[in-house]
């Protein structure tokens, strides 16, 4: 069963990305590239189009497919590519062949640097491509400024050089080149310019940054400051310009890329297809488990089933990890560079897939949402039985001062903010974290034990292994260790601690059971904070002003509301106090602030 239109569009994810659009014969009427995917998809389908030709084609958009990408270059680049691929009905500016430039190092002795628009398979190393012209022009005369190369087309062999065929030209006496036809520099030298040319392509600038600086002083000591200038904006706009983008590389060709992440009970793979160094095809779907298949098993079995589907015949695969295909495949599994990066791209898909499908399910059958929270964090945690019921608390105090504890409890992974509770600490006297968790603990549960209320499957403490300790200590008193699972929190690295366990847990920083244990924490300190500044405000205002004598609390009240602060009352004159609350009242404040005047 199809995805309804709505439900597609509201679980969009808020990042960069190519989408496109399918009419009910399944075929690609329209693709676009967003900085924000779900606001522009959002943006076709609420409100009334003035252009008619959009109208149109809202009406016949029947689902949507999307591709995840790192930045929005990225994301102009794969739609040009797409809609050059595809030729969608209602795409008409980029259907021409004109494609975007790129910087060429030529294969032959002696290479030359220039820009291009055509990628030809001769052994030329390409790097790009670029969407500003402008940024390929700024970064050739910025190479041309620091390495003076050829530009000439000659032949440069080392016999045509021997024999002397060539003689140098006007670029070689305007020092714009060092007279490689003549042999008056070396290939060796030559080629050391060159391979710091490709570091700086690269937006790797360390090595030549010395250079940089050195040119940029040797201009200002000759005073020739309007130079300077110049390179110093050349170097402002290439801090701007990115490195070649992940979504084309012309080296990468008739390449299936394939990669997987799971949980519990499914998996969701995800297919790029490669040609010619362009992402021309996309697809994510979602793999139920029937016996608790293994990540490999099953991408294994998506691999087969995608490649008869879609007609494969690409010789090579890139997946993350190891794959039985049999011999006549190649499979690749990146390490590095332009093909890991690919990888990761479609890992990135796969993962936004995923959180699109749990978005879905929480709208149309939030019952399946929190029961795959829960088994994940059974799983996660390493608990006995599903946290359905989760409290967490939390100590706040200053210097000991007004100290006070808050537990907040959670219900199938959602605040129940009507059994949260606030505690002023009785025992504990001084910053004693230890034993104010101890004795809030203590008085928590001996309470539900005593009205027989029902007791939580998970007890969260904020902090380490002594807040653990000591909550565990009172569990133990009330005859409650072993029957309820007690974990402790720390901020700092997030660890996970269990009692008599001092290797801590690290969960993955993107997990969602990492997510609901650090909102209970959140939410127990701002409940607990919230309560300690209240008491501290109260304990502010009675420490002066109800310290007064013969002074009531309508009084105080009124004065509060006049002078905004206990601080401003002390230095209000006494005609101001006259104004407020009367003669006699005020002279008794006045009195008050102002004994050694009196």
């Amino acid at each position: 069963m199809s995805t309804p239109l709505d439900l597609q569009v509201k679980t969009l994810p808020n990042e960069p990305g190519v989408y496109q659009y399918f009419d009910k014969n399944d075929v690609i009427i329209y693709v676009g590239k967003a900085k924000n995917l779900k606001k522009r998809v959002t943006s076709y389908f609420n409100k009334n189009h003035e252009n008619g030709k959009t109208r149109v084609l809202v009406k016949k958009i029947v689902h949507i497919k999307h591709i995840v990408v790192e930045t929005e270059t990225d994301a102009l680049l794969l739609e040009n590519n797409l809609i050059k691929k595809y030729k969608p009905r209602y795409n008409i500016l980029l259907k021409d062949d004109k494609s975007y430039p790129w910087l060429c190092i030529k294969k032959e002795r002696f290479p030359r640097i220039f820009m291009t628009r055509r990628v030809i398979k001769d052994g030329s190393e390409y790097f790009g491509p670029y969407t500003s012209v402008r940024t390929v022009r700024v970064l050739l005369d910025l190479i041309k400024e620091l390495y003076p190369l050829r530009t000439c087309k000659f032949d440069l062999s080392q016999q045509n050089i021997n024999e002397g065929k060539y003689k140098v030209c006007l670029e070689y006496h305007l020092k714009n080149c060092k007279g490689a036809c003549e042999g008056l520099e070396t290939e060796a030298n030559y080629n050391n310019s060159i391979k710091e040319i490709k570091n700086i392509i690269k937006g790797n600038f360390k090595e030549s940054l010395e250079k940089f600086n050195e040119m940029m002083l040797r201009y200002a000591e000759n005073m020739d400051f309007e130079e300077a200038q110049k390179i110093k904006e050349k170097l402002n706009l290439l801090s701007n310009y990115q490195s070649k983008s992940t979504i084309i590389n012309p080296s990468i060709n008739n390449v299936d890329v394939f990669s997987i992440i799971s949980d519990e009970t499914h998996g969701y793979a995800n297919f790029l297809k490669i040609s010619n160094g362009s992402i021309i095809q996309s697809h994510t779907t979602e793999i139920k488990k029937k016996l608790d298949e293994t990540d490999k098993e099953m991408l294994e079995l998506f691999i087969v089933e995608i490649r008869q589907r879609f007609d494969s015949q690409s010789p090579e695969l890139y997946v993350p990890f190891k794959v039985d295909l049999g011999e006549e495949l190649k499979v690749t599994v990146p390490k590095l560079g332009d093909k890991k990066r690919i990888v990761e791209l479609s890992e990135r898909n796969a993962k936004y897939f995923r959180m699109e499908q749990f978005k879905q399910i929480k709208i149309v059958d939030p019952d399946r949402h929190v029961k795959r929270i829960m088994a994940q964090m059974k799983k996660d945690l390493r608990l006995s039985v599903e946290p359905r019921h989760i409290e967490c608390f939390d100590n706040s105090n200053i210097q000991g001062t007004h100290p006070v504890a808050a537990c907040v409890v959670f219900k199938d992974g959602k605040p129940s903010k009507k059994d949260y509770r606030h505690y002023n600490i009785k025992t504990v006297v001084g910053p004693d974290d230890f034993g104010s968790m101890e004795e809030v603990v203590f008085r928590r549960y001996k309470r539900l034990l005593d009205e027989e209320q029902s007791l939580p499957q998970l007890i969260i403490v904020d902090g380490g292994k002594g807040q653990l300790s000591s909550g565990l200590k009172a569990l133990e008193d009330l005859g409650l260790r072993g029957k309820i699972a007690i974990i402790g929190i720390a901020k700092r690295l997030e660890e996970i601690y269990y009692p008599d366990d001092p290797i801590p847990l690290y969960l993955d920083k993107k997990s969602e059971t990492l997510k609901i244990t650090q909102y209970l924490r959140n939410e127990a300190h701002r409940f607990g904070i919230t309560f300690h500044r209240n008491k501290r405000s109260k304990s502010a205002i009675k420490s002066e002003l109800e310290q007064i004598q013969n002074v009531g609390k309508q009084t105080i009240t009124t004065l509060l509301l006049k002078f905004k602060s206990a601080k401003r009352v002390k230095e209000a004159s006494l005609e101001d106090l006259k104004t407020a609350i009367g003669h006699s009242r005020a002279m008794k404040v006045y009195n008050f602030y102002h004994k050694k005047e009196v």
